[in-house]
């Protein structure tokens, strides 16, 4: 009997046989399929395929890529053949190289690589909808993924040949899978080294387009892998994208954002710098956007992204300000509690000053659209206020001068569009009084002279007490 890697030569030369004969016959056929998938059926052992198999599938993609290249678009038999053997040859390459790092060096040794991100170019830039063609497409770009795996020549290799044409006409493809194995290729092939490259103008399209292709596909696992795990590493690509994206890409983006910082995985201590710096260019945004969302009083101006975008925006300040490691980097953010404070102070107003997303309602069955963008709004900045003052004597005294705190007790209600906002506010006042006499003491001179609602400063567990000719607030709750 003759030894495994005899009988795999002995295999070997008679399948390019039958494929030179093939191919000079200008019609793949079938016999070549079958006896290439018999091939790497019969090497068992992975280290079993050596270079002289992946030298005849580069003659088979090499002649298959210039046939497919002159014919695609038009019918011919012929091409559905070719189209059924690249996709073979795609599979055999794909399951040869799991974990395999032999094979995957012999793959890129020889050329694999960049002949079949060639052949894949030919598939993306193509508009056919042909099962078979997007069969091989597919399988080439799973291969891809494979050859990639725990690789860093063949990550590299990829990377070379691929971006960002290859992957930019895969994000933004139809097709469903050609778009989730072409991010995992992405996601793979994306390390830290990459990242100047991303951020290059004449690249950045493909940061871009992934933005745009989460929002097509948000179930897409690889697609917030990229966002979450390889974008937000780095806070100046994170600025560029949202300089150049549409109102509801930047949604989107932070929404990616969002659920990162909500994430119950412990950051690395790279991840907390770098959120922080994507914090601290947020707060600049949203200082200089906030006055947008005052547009959502006027029920003509049906274009909310814009304010959307603030909402968003505020969204995530409070969810960061809601973490001990956020927290104090965004407490120290120049003008933020100023920019806070004004933009719940315009908002109170304009609900009072006529019916609108602003007006405090207290029956859903007035109209209350509990979908509309501006619900919470006003909670969410109240929120803010409470944690940006927690445990800060500087931002609690700040408030404090920008009469900050009978705007809050104004607020101490229940109030459909704004759900939790008595709560949020129970919580700042909370926060502003804490070891601070100046601000107990302002509360309780507003309840001697009637301008503090005795009721809602009931409901918050404090009271006014007369004490040596002085008024003090004191909790009636145990502390």
């Amino acid at each position: 009997m003759a030894a495994p890697m005899d009988r795999l030569t002995e295999v070997c030369t008679e399948l390019e046989r039958w494929v030179r004969e093939d191919l000079e016959r200008g019609d793949p056929g079938t016999g070549g399929v079958h006896r290439l998938t018999e091939l790497f059926r019969q090497a068992v052992y992975r280290e079993m395929a050596d270079e002289q198999i992946f030298k005849l599938i580069l003659k088979i993609f090499s002649r298959g890529s210039q046939e497919v290249q002159a014919q695609i678009g038009a019918y011919d038999p012929s091409l559905e053949r070719w189209f059924d053997m690249l996709a073979e040859c795609f599979r055999c390459l794909r399951n040869a190289c799991v974990q395999c790092t032999q094979n995957q060096d012999a793959i890129r040794n020889v050329g694999l690589i960049e002949e079949s991100v060639s052949l894949l170019q030919v598939y993306s830039s193509s508009d056919t909808s042909q099962e078979s063609c997007l069969a091989a497409f597919r399988c080439g770009l799973q291969f891809l993924g494979n050859v990639a795996g725990g690789n860093q020549d063949s990550q590299n290799s990829i990377w070379k040949q691929a971006f960002p044409h290859l992957f930019l006409n895969c994000l933004t493809h139809a097709d469903d899978k050609v778009a989730a194995y072409s991010s995992m290729v992405l996601f793979t092939c994306m390390g830290d080294d990459k990242m100047a490259e991303l951020m290059d103008p004449a690249n950045l399209s493909v940061a871009l387009s992934t933005i745009t292709a989460s929002s097509k596909r948000p179930d897409s696992e690889w697609l917030h892998l990229i966002v979450t795990d390889r974008f937000l590493r780095c806070p100046e690509l994170v600025k560029q994208m949202f300089a150049e994206q549409s109102h509801s890409d930047r949604v989107v983006l932070l929404e990616l954002i969002l659920a990162k910082v909500s994430e119950k995985t412990p950051l690395s201590e790279a991840e907390v710098v770098s959120l922080q710096g994507i914090a601290e260019f947020l707060c600049d945004r949203f200082q200089d956007q906030c006055q947008s969302v005052l547009k959502l009083a006027d029920p003509g101006d049906c274009d909310q992204q814009e304010a959307l975008v603030v909402i968003r925006v505020l969204d995530l300040l409070c969810e960061m300000t809601s973490d001990n490691e956020h927290l104090t980097c965004l407490q120290s953010c120049p003008g933020l509690l100023d920019t806070v404070v004004y933009t719940l102070r315009l908002t109170h107003l304009a609900g009072k000053q006529s019916k609108n997303v602003f007006t405090s309602v207290h029956s859903a069955s007035l109209g209350a659209d509990l979908t509309h963008a501006a619900v919470g709004f006003k909670a969410h900045l109240i929120r803010l206020i409470a944690n940006l003052c927690f445990r800060n004597k500087e931002n609690q005294d700040k408030i404090y001068q920008l009469d900050g705190i009978p705007l809050i007790l104004d607020n101490c209600s229940i109030d459909d569009n704004n759900p939790f906002l008595n709560q949020w506010a129970v919580y700042a006042i909370r926060n502003l009084t804490e070891q601070n006499e100046k601000n107990q003491e302002l509360i309780a001179s507003m309840e001697r002279q009637g301008l503090a609602d005795t009721s809602q400063l009931e409901s918050m567990g404090l009271h006014v007490e007369e004490r040596d000719s002085k008024l003090i607030l004191k909790s009636v709750k145990k502390m």
